[in-house]
């Protein structure tokens, strides 16, 4: 055990949308672990959750004083939900604070960062995990279990859509010296990910290109939309596209004797599946609870995470490679290094 502690605490750096809408609910339903901490630049939030869940004020931090979270005791777990220009230095200090992370999607801004954040991982021994809540989602996990286990023969072709209406400028998405990129980034990655854990493989060619911008003074210096190919070696390919300006959110397989898929795909929850023999029915569950359950019991157990940085570090090589491709507009070859992390259903 963690410090001989049955239940780990959490502290969630930086109090967005998806913090305070997901995981603070999330966190009211595990098991292993419970919110222990805040970080967060904006009192008045600060003084709402502190009476909301009954936390002391030395648990309640700034990004100013961030670093003396090393002293409490009652802060195990440290969860990076910040824009992404921020995930390298949050996952870093919080680990030489001697907490164990879990960071949002996408690990970093690039893949030095990625790198950085795993040589920190590497000096300080701490846990780490990425925020990949769609590998503890039953019908995502359907989805590996069919294509990995050639249900329907081998999976031959992948349709990978995941895109959203941005809506306003003025947001950090739009900003690429905090988002480091456009939907590839916060979308794309989800199609990437469907990609290798549907088929178990790794792509070996990618191919992509930018859509044209419909709004250029909105998207300055990242992309309003994407498409691209990835190719896998052995005649299996993923056609995929994330947007700022659509709304889509398919993930569909077609393999040698029928099909299956999810539409909806990546949302928290309303999620539908189907074969080409009929409905996937199982029972819906909190993603976000069960992914932070199984990382506090990682960390009771000294277990490496399904997640793990080395996940991370390889999605964002497949990124930059995706964004090389579009900007030369031609296929560029990838080298990623065989991982055992390639998410067995």
């Amino acid at each position: 055990m963690e410090n001989g502690k049955e239940r780990l605490g959490v502290a969630l750096v930086g109090l967005g949308e998806y913090a305070t809408g997901q995981l603070m609910p999330a966190l009211k339903e595990t098991k292993n672990c419970y919110l222990a901490g805040l970080v967060s630049g904006d009192r008045q939030k600060l003084d709402q959750y502190k009476t909301e869940f009954g936390l002391a004020e030395e648990c309640l931090y700034t990004y100013e004083n961030f670093d003396s979270i090393a002293e409490n005791r009652q802060i195990d777990i440290v969860y990076i939900v910040l824009p992404n220009s921020m995930h390298a230095e949050y996952s870093i200090r919080a680990m030489k604070a001697g907490k164990h992370v879990i960071c949002e999607k996408p690990m970093a801004m690039n893949v030095t960062e990625c790198e950085r954040i795993i040589e920190a991982i590497n000096e300080t021994g701490m846990h780490f995990s990425m925020g990949y809540r769609l590998h503890f989602d039953p019908l995502n996990r359907e989805m590996m279990r069919l294509g990995q286990g050639e249900r329907f023969g081998e999976v031959k072709k992948l349709t990978l859509l995941d895109s959203m209406e941005i809506g306003e400028k003025n947001q950090w998405r739009l900003d690429p010296r905090r988002s480091g990129g456009g939907p590839l980034m916060n979308n794309g990655i989800y199609c990437i990910q469907a990609a290798i854990y549907i088929t178990g493989k790794l792509p070996t060619v990618v191919d992509a290109r930018f859509s044209e911008k419909t709004d250029p003074s909105k998207f300055q210096g990242l992309e309003e939309g994407i498409k691209w190919t990835m190719y896998f070696g052995d005649e299996v390919i993923a056609e995929c596209e994330s947007s700022y300006s659509k709304n889509q959110n398919v993930m569909r397989a077609d393999a040698e004797s029928g099909w299956f898929e999810l539409n909806p795909a990546y949302e928290y929850e309303g999620l539908k599946g189907s074969t080409s023999e009929g409905e996937m029915k199982l029972t819906p569950v909190n993603q976000q609870a069960l992914q932070m359950d199984d990382f506090a019991l990682c960390v009771i157990t000294d277990q490496k995470s399904r997640v793990p940085a080395e996940m991370g570090l390889r999605d964002m090589k497949i990124i930059a490679a995706i964004y090389e491709s579009a900007e030369k507009r031609s296929k560029i070859d990838l080298q990623i290094p065989e991982f055992a992390e390639l998410s067995e259903p």
